[in-house]
This record gives structure tokens, C-alpha cells and sequence, in this order.
């Protein structure tokens, strides 16, 4: 991960990855994401988990996983019950407004 520069505030970033889940600081706050929660970034690579953008002050979003994900969601987790399905051609699951979709081709 590189560094922020001097005088930078960072915003989000990944502070810890462990075999039960990730550790993400965003704003001055602390959220985990179990893999049991979160199974999308479970047996993802290093870089792709720590590649993560805050867009708008309340979107998280991991460009190379296509995963979007709201900090509501990590702040409320009782308002968003967990769905999944599929899609011909498209695996979709969600936890409220977090969407994963994988393209094929």
C-alpha cells in the first residue's frame, strides 16, 4: 500500500486481513467484514482487497472485485438481511445495497 502524502488525510484503507475476515478503517472508524458475512473477499489477492476507494464520503468500492459496498451497511448491518442469487452469466449476492457481480466472458 503506498503511502498518503504529507499532510494527506486518509480516508479508508485496510488495516488488517485475517483468515476469519478484514479489517477496513474508514473516516476514524473501525469495521470488520467476516468472510462469513462477506464471502466475496475471501481467497481474493492482497492487492485487489487493499485497492479500495471511498466515493462521495459513504461509498465504498473495490474496482478490480466489483464490489460496492455502502458504510451504512457496516454501521446498520440489522437493516440489510442477506440475499443471494444467480443470473445467467452473473453471480449476484448481496447484504442489503452490497453487490458483487463477476462477468464472464
Amino acid at each position: 500500500m503506498k503511502s498518503s502524502k504529507r499532510g494527506k488525510t486518509i480516508s479508508v484503507s485496510v488495516e488488517n486481513i485475517t483468515p476469519f475476515g478484514i479489517w477496513l478503517f474508514v473516516q476514524g472508524k473501525e469495521y470488520f467484514l467476516s468472510y462469513q458475512d462477506y464471502p466475496y473477499f475471501q481467497d481474493q489477492v492482497l492487492s485487489s482487497i487493499q485497492n479500495v476507494q471511498l466515493l462521495h464520503g459513504y461509498h465504498l468500492y473495490w474496482p478490480e472485485l466489483d464490489v460496492d459496498l455502502e458504510i451504512d451497511n457496516l454501521e446498520h448491518p440489522e437493516k440489510y438481511p442477506l440475499r443471494s442469487g444467480t443470473t445467467p452469466g452473473r453471480a449476484t449476492a448481496s447484504r442489503g445495497r452490497v453487490e458483487v457481480r463477476r462477468r464472464h466472458g
